[in-house]
C-alpha cells in the first residue's frame, strides 16, 4: 500500500492518479495539480490544478484502523472553484490555475478551505447530505405546486434517507484587493482573519467580510523603475496571531508584528545569510530568491526553500540559518542550461512533518528528498508509475555528478527537467505524504513491520 518515512526507511506505498483521462505519456495543461494541502485532522486532502478544478480526497474509513492501509485515500468531491475571466480594463486574461489551497480548522460537521487563483479568493463550505424532506404541504413529490384548494389536510415533512451526496458551495468571495498575481494565502491562529499576498502587497481579511480588507505590507516604490524585490510568500505564525513572516526575492525574510503598526513597512526581524562573496556568479541572485516559507508546528523555527537548498531558522538569530539541506547541490554546474530552458525560475515548495523533526521538498525528475533533522541523514525518492506497484518498496535514487556510474544511479545529464515535484504535503500527525508530479498525485506512507 504506501511508503515514507521512519528514520528514513521507507516502502510500500498507494498511488491514486489524479487525471485518469491523461495519456501515459502526456496531459493537458488543465490537469496538471498546482497544490496539495492536508486539512488539520488529515483525513480530507485537497489538490488544485491548472484548471481550475478542486480535487478532495477522503482517508478510507476502514482503512485508519488497518495499519496496512491507512493511507488509502478515495475521491470525495470535485467541483469547480474557479472559472477563466478577463480584465477589460487591464486587457488581460484571469488564469483559473488554483495558486493556493488552505482548509480552515473543523468547527462543525461540515469542512471549509479558502481556494485562491491570481486575484480571487473563494471561501468554500463542503457539506453532505444523506436526508432529504418528504410530505410536503404546498408541492407533490416532484416538485410542482399543488392547488390550494384541494389542500384538506395538514401534513408533517419527515426526513427520510438518501444516496450521501457532498455538496461544494461558496460561501464568501474576496476579489478585487489584489493589483498583482496572488502568490500566497494563510490562515492566522485567531481564526477569524486570514492574509493573502502577491508580488507587492500583503492584505489583510476577515472572513465574514468579503467588501474590504487592510492593507499590511506594501513595497511598491512611487518608481516602478526602482523596484529591486517582490514578495514571494507570506505565512502567519501559528500561534502568535499579531505575527508573520514573508520572504522576497532577494533571499531574505522580514518577521512583523501587527501591534507595532497598522501598515508593517519596518520589521521586526529580518533574516538574512551573508553570502559568500568566493561563490558570487550571475545566477547568484535568481537562485537565492526564496520560493517558499513555512513556520513549524511549534512555531520556533521556519523553513525556506530557494532554488538549491532547504534552509531551517531560529526565529531568535537573525544573522543565519541553524541547518542548511542541499537539495540537488549537483545541479549548480547546469545552472547556465536551466536558465535558457526556464527552469531555474521554477518555485519548489516545502513542508514539515507533524512533529518538526524531518522536512520534505521536490526536484526534477519526479524526485523528492527528505532530511532528518535529528540524525542529519537525508534520502531521494522518486514517484513514478514505473514503481507504483502496491506494497512496492520504494528505492532510494542516488544522482552521479561524474566519474564512473554505478549500477542504481542515474546520471546528472540525463535528469528529465521536465518531471518536476513543485508541490508537496505531509499529514499533520501520522507519516503519510502527499506528492504531485505534473497529473499525478501519489500517497506514500511508512512502512508498517
Amino acid at each position: 500500500n504506501c511508503a515514507i518515512m521512519a528514520s528514513l526507511y521507507l516502502s510500500g506505498w498507494v498511488c491514486v492518479r489524479l487525471s485518469p483521462s491523461a495519456s501515459h505519456t502526456g496531459c493537458s495543461a488543465s490537469d496538471i495539480i498546482s497544490t496539495v494541502e492536508f486539512n488539520c485532522s488529515g483525513e480530507l486532502l485537497a489538490t488544485g490544478d491548472k484548471g481550475g478544478r478542486v480535487v478532495i480526497f477522503q482517508r478510507e474509513q476502514e482503512s485508519k484502523n488497518r495499519l496496512l492501509s491507512r493511507g488509502e485515500y478515495n475521491v470525495y468531491s470535485t467541483f469547480q472553484s474557479h472559472e477563466p475571466e478577463f480584465d477589460y480594463l487591464k486587457s488581460l486574461e484571469i488564469e483559473e490555475k488554483i495558486n493556493k489551497i488552505r482548509w480552515l480548522p473543523q468547527q462543525n460537521a461540515a469542512h471549509f478551505l479558502l481556494s485562491a487563483n491570481d486575484k480571487t479568493i473563494k471561501l468554500w463550505k463542503i457539506s453532505e447530505r444523506d436526508k432529504r424532506a418528504e410530505g410536503y404541504n404546498l408541492k407533490d413529490e416532484d416538485g410542482r405546486l399543488r392547488d390550494q384548494f384541494r389542500i384538506t389536510t395538514l401534513r408533517v415533512p419527515v426526513l427520510m434517507p438518501m444516496d450521501l451526496m457532498v455538496e461544494a458551495s461558496p460561501r464568501r468571495i474576496f476579489a478585487n484587493a489584489h493589483t498583482y498575481h496572488i502568490n500566497s494565502i494563510s490562515v492566522n491562529s485567531d481564526y477569524e482573519t486570514y492574509l493573502s499576498a502577491d508580488d507587492l502587497r500583503i492584505n489583510l481579511w476577515h472572513l465574514e467580510i468579503t467588501d474590504r480588507s487592510f492593507n499590511i505590507v506594501d513595497i511598491k516604490p512611487a518608481n516602478m523603475e526602482e523596484l529591486t524585490e517582490v514578495i514571494t510568500a507570506a505565512e502567519c505564525h501559528p500561534h502568535q496571531c499579531n505575527a508573520f513572516v514573508y520572504s522576497s526575492s532577494k533571499g531574505t525574510i522580514r518577521l512583523c508584528d501587527m501591534r507595532a503598526a497598522a501598515l508593517c513597512d519596518r520589521h521586526s526581524k529580518f533574516f538574512e545569510e551573508p553570502e559568500d562573496p568566493s561563490s558570487r556568479s550571475f545566477f547568484s541572485e535568481i537562485i537565492s530568491s526564496i520560493s517558499d516559507v513555512k513556520f513549524s508546528h511549534s512555531g520556533r523555527y521556519m523553513m525556506t526553500r530557494d532554488y538549491l537548498s532547504v534552509k531551517v531558522w531560529d526565529l531568535n538569530m537573525e544573522n543565519r540559518p541553524v541547518e542548511t539541506y542541499q537539495v540537488h547541490e549537483y545541479l549548480r554546474s547546469k545552472l547556465c542550461s536551466l536558465y535558457e530552458n526556464d527552469c531555474i525560475f521554477d518555485k519548489f515548495e516545502c513542508c514539515w512533518n507533524g512533529s518538526d523533526s524531518a522536512i520534505m521538498t521536490g526536484s526534477y525528475n519526479n524526485f523528492f528528498r527528505m532530511f532528518d533533522r535529528n540524525t542529519r541523514r537525508d534520502i531521494t525518492l522518486e514517484a513514478s508509475r514505473e514503481n507504483s506497484k502496491p506494497r512496492a518498496m520504494l528505492k532510494p535514487r542516488k544522482v552521479c555528478t561524474g566519474g564512473k556510474r554505478k549500477k542504481d544511479e542515474i546520471s546528472v545529464d540525463s535528469l528529465d527537467f521536465n518531471k518536476k515535484i513543485l508541490h508537496t504535503a505531509w499529514h499533520p500527525k501520522e507519516n503519510v505524504i502527499a506528492v504531485a508530479a505534473t497529473n499525478n498525485l501519489y500517497i506514500f506512507q511508512d512502512k508498517i513491520n
